[in-house]
């Protein structure tokens, strides 16, 4: 795999002279820097509300308890991503346009830790296995780029492939309405109004031009919630409800719960997140002109595991860096990083408005089923893709890539497959995301690492 770059993980690189200011550090005037800043929010907004929209969900949380997720969501999105960009002297922060957030490759073991736990000690159990991610990606993080040859390509793309494959079930089930026990459930009105909502983002998606097309996704659900209106599908009443200002409360869900398998099933997935953070920060470095070496690469895992650490306290989730606003620094060209520190801040100002996520949680169902195939769909691409530069002429990765993603499909295919199992064993392998990794993680140190020196190259080609 690719390493880090050697030399200074700070200031200009050579090709920028000392007394210029590198594109990465330009402060822009207001008339640009609002407007850039407008983009990162749009491309991510609808990915950091989307675990606690989920999880809120699994667990049945009522619309006050769903508004507080999505507030802390938001609020700790916009400290990691302040965090990153401006950075806290030489211990955290890559100082790089980088935006982090609640990743969605948590959702799926989180959803299985829910349902392996008692009620009433699902969101507790959930924080305990994400405060011990956090402390194990602080700890892993100073050594990480060491360990980043053991997942190539082969293994983040099946991690990242199983995410979007095991979580599609969710936006089908919120397609028919959201709750499987009410009589009305799979309701032809709730079927056409997700396909009503699909179909929005498709035409935005063919026919919108620039930000129009960027934001396809939050107007797909926009348009879709005022269709639902008149069909009564749509309730705004526990908008009265809402405070309009106030700050995540620490614990209200209650005090963390430390289940063993749960913090496995978590520190998995830290791995994959961590991989996936380096990964971006070496991309974002080249696009920026600006290389990153394994400093810069510490600082921003650092800030992950801050983040990840601080999220049971007030309310998140796992914390990583977001591909799409990557896309968007390489689309827009605008690479400062006080950019996306004034995303950040916007960030923390939505956090603190709770009627804001008040507003979000209210969308419909089934439009959040219309939106989430897209969603959740895009992600499985991305998996794809990333196994699309792995090296699949070589029978050894395909049987690699064949096996892992079998081993994750099993419990979205056969759900009563582990019935029989520990509870332990239920939660790690009863989710296809752990399970996927697992195997792929093993069979890749089978293939390319035992004392097989030819296979380790071809392993590594892609990377």
């Amino acid at each position: 795999m690719a390493q880090p770059a050697t030399g200074p993980a700070e200031g200009p690189c050579s090709a920028w002279p000392e007394s210029s200011v590198h594109p990465v550090d330009e402060k822009l005037p207001a008339s640009r820097l609002f407007p850039a800043a407008l983009q990162h929010i749009a491309a991510m907004y609808a990915g950091v509300v989307t675990p606690p929209l989920i999880i809120g969900q699994a667990v049945g949380l009522d619309t006050a308890g769903m508004t507080q997720l999505i507030a802390a969501s938001l609020l700790i999105a916009g400290l990691a991503t302040l965090l990153q960009a401006l950075g806290a002297g030489g211990f955290a922060g890559n100082r790089l346009p980088f935006v982090n957030a609640a990743s969605s490759a948590g959702i799926a073991p989180m959803l299985a830790i829910a349902e392996t736990s008692v009620p009433g000690h699902q969101l507790p159990q959930i924080y305990g296995a994400v405060l011990v991610a956090g402390v194990f990606c602080l700890a892993l993080g100073p050594f990480f780029g060491r360990l980043l040859r053991f997942f190539p390509p082969l293994v983040t793309g099946v991690v990242i492939t199983l995410i979007g494959v095991t979580l599609m079930p969710v936006p089908v089930a919120w397609a028919q309405g959201g709750d499987q026990n009410a009589a009305d459930f799979g309701a032809m009105k709730y079927l056409a109004l997700a396909a009503f909502t699909l179909a929005v983002i498709l035409l935005i998606q063919r026919f919108g031009r620039g930000f129009v097309k960027q934001v396809a996704l939050l107007m797909g659900m926009f348009i879709g919630t005022l269709a639902a209106i008149p069909f009564g599908l749509a309730h705004f009443s526990a908008l009265k409800s809402a405070p309009l200002a106030a700050l995540p409360t620490p614990f209200a869900f209650g005090a963390p719960e430390f289940q063993p398998a749960a913090m496995l099933s978590l520190c998995i997935v830290m791995l994959v997140l961590m991989t996936e953070s380096s990964a971006g920060m070496l991309a974002l470095g080249e696009i920026c002109e600006r290389p990153t070496d394994g400093r810069t690469i510490t600082r921003g895992l650092r800030t992950d595991g801050i983040a990840t650490l601080l999220g049971p306290v007030f309310g998140g989730f796992p914390t990583s860096a977001f591909a799409q606003n990557v896309g968007v620094v390489s689309l827009t060209k605008v690479r400062s990083r006080y950019v996306v520190a004034a995303a950040g801040g916007a960030l923390l100002v939505l956090g603190a408005f709770p009627v804001l996520g008040a507003v979000v949680s209210l969308v419909p169902m089934p439009v959040l089923g219309g939106a989430g195939i897209v969603l959740f769909g895009s992600i499985a691409v991305s998996g794809i893709r990333t196994l699309s530069e792995a090296g699949l002429d070589d029978s050894s990765n395909i049987i690699l890539v064949a096996v892992a993603l079998g081993a994750g499909i099993v419990p979205l295919a056969a759900p009563a497959s582990y019935a029989g199992f520990p509870s332990w064993a239920q939660t790690v392998l009863g989710s296809g995301i752990s399970a996927g990794a697992l195997v792929a993680v093993l069979l890749n140190l089978f293939f390319h690492h035992l004392g097989t020196h030819s296979r380790t190259a071809v392993a590594l080609k892609s990377s």
